[in-house]
């Protein structure tokens, strides 16, 4: 496993780990298009006692002498919103895997959920919280649109703090309309800017779906004992780990994402956490299926 995730880790080419990645995933984003005698057509079905005859294909059946059933798909208008977090924490590099980073897995994470968006049929966009700034990429469907978003995604940098609330409210315009949302960060800081705009999505009634990224470092300290760090996102102090800072970290840590998750079920909204050394589709899988249970 290990071996694989390097070798991905290695590779420019995003759209080449996302196919890597999907291979054989066969799990879908939402339940949101509806089978029946809709406008969309989607696949032919053997015809069952209680079916409409209306929808039997006729000129089908002087074809092959057996009777088939148009299945049709109505689109539930449901938009995929892809929201990443691309501030300085996120450059925070695997200790075990060369070239692997919170950002690396994040991206491709999202760029996996664009493609499977395309495959389906769904109208998605990507908006990338990092610099201090916002870039959005507005809503749409098909191949152009994946293309796009994973060029986006593909030279997004990790870099400097989240933008300030006013900010981050100004890009939630796409509420309007019935939305999913797939945010992934660190979530080191909690309550952010980041948090109340997930917040304020989910009390406007959208469904909103979390993905907390750590290394494995960060997650059990194994940090080198006596070794130095520095929040990428401040300026001031280093923090340095013996045996008692150790403690006092594990301690820390465990009462903050004690709280964030508190939180997130007390809001209905469904959290994963997940460190980068595990294999990319098993946290992909895991997050879908934990999404499909809300």
């Amino acid at each position: 496993m290990l071996a694989t995730a390097s070798l991905l880790a290695q590779t420019a080419d995003l759209d080449l780990v996302i196919r890597h990645v999907l291979a054989g995933l066969g799990h879908g984003l939402h339940a949101g298009r509806e089978r029946g005698a809709g406008v969309e057509f989607s696949e032919y079905r053997a015809y069952v006692p209680g079916d409409e005859w209306r929808r039997v294909d006729w000129k089908l059946l002087a074809r092959v002498d057996r009777y088939y059933v148009r299945e049709a798909e109505r689109d539930s208008h449901v938009a995929i919103w892809l929201l990443l977090d691309a501030s300085a924490s996120m450059a925070e590099p695997s200790r075990s895997i060369e070239g692997l980073t919170k950002l690396w897995f994040a991206r491709t994470v999202l760029g996996c959920i664009a493609a499977v968006a395309q495959r389906q049929g769904d109208a998605f966009g990507l908006i990338i919280a990092g610099q201090d700034r916002v870039a959005f990429t507005p809503a749409s469907r098909g191949p152009r649109q994946l293309h796009k978003v994973l060029a986006q995604l593909s030279r997004v940098e990790a870099g400097g703090g989240l933008p300030d609330e006013p900010m981050l409210r100004a890009h939630l315009h796409f509420a309007r309309s019935p939305s999913l949302i797939f945010a992934v960060s660190d979530f080191l800081d909690w309550p952010s800017p980041l948090s109340e705009a997930l917040l304020r999505l989910r009390h406007l009634s959208h469904d909103v779906r979390l993905l907390s990224l750590s290394t494995q470092a960060e997650k059990d300290a194994s940090f080198a004992s006596g070794g130095a760090y520095r929040d990428p996102e401040r300026v001031e102090g280093l923090h340095r780990f013996d045996a008692e800072a150790k403690a006092a970290y594990r301690s820390a840590r465990s009462a903050h994402f004690d709280a964030v998750k508190t939180q997130c079920r007390q809001h209905d909204m469904p959290l994963l956490t997940a460190s980068i050394e595990q294999a990319v589709g098993t946290v992909l899988r895991r997050w879908l299926q934990l999404a499909g249970r809300a």
